[in-house]
């Protein structure tokens, strides 16, 4: 039977990515079948390692703070994300977020795959 479900407080976890995220709705924490969703908190000067997501689409509403990410085959872009910003990154595509503040920065991160570190794919060395 399918059923609502409430998850309270979400455990910390850290990522393949180099960052620590919150636990939210995901095939782990609730059956979800086609959607996670999680908070990131991105520490003044911290990174992520580059990589992208295989098989998932990726949509970001930014909470507080700035962030920005070098994306692109090569990372040769490089955008800059405020509160109150989304972001949409399609599957396969590079990406590597970062927060050049000296504020921590807060975001919701939705994904069209449940088990968020399924298609996570670290890729070479970048800035």
């Amino acid at each position: 039977m399918k059923e609502c479900k409430v998850i309270r407080g979400g455990e910390g976890f850290h990522g393949k990515q180099g960052l620590d995220y919150f636990s939210g709705v995901s095939a782990e924490s609730s059956n979800s079948t086609g959607i996670c969703m999680h908070m990131l908190v991105i520490p003044p000067g911290a990174k992520a390692k580059p990589h992208y997501h295989e098989n998932h689409e990726t949509a970001i509403y930014q909470m507080e703070g700035v962030t920005e990410f070098h994306h692109g085959p090569n990372l040769e872009f490089t955008s800059r994300v405020e509160a109150g910003d989304y972001v949409y990154i399609p599957a396969g595509v590079p990406h590597q977020p970062y927060n050049p503040g000296d504020k921590p920065a807060k975001a919701l991160i939705a994904r069209t795959d449940p088990n968020e570190q399924e298609s996570v794919v670290l890729i070479g060395a970048a800035s």
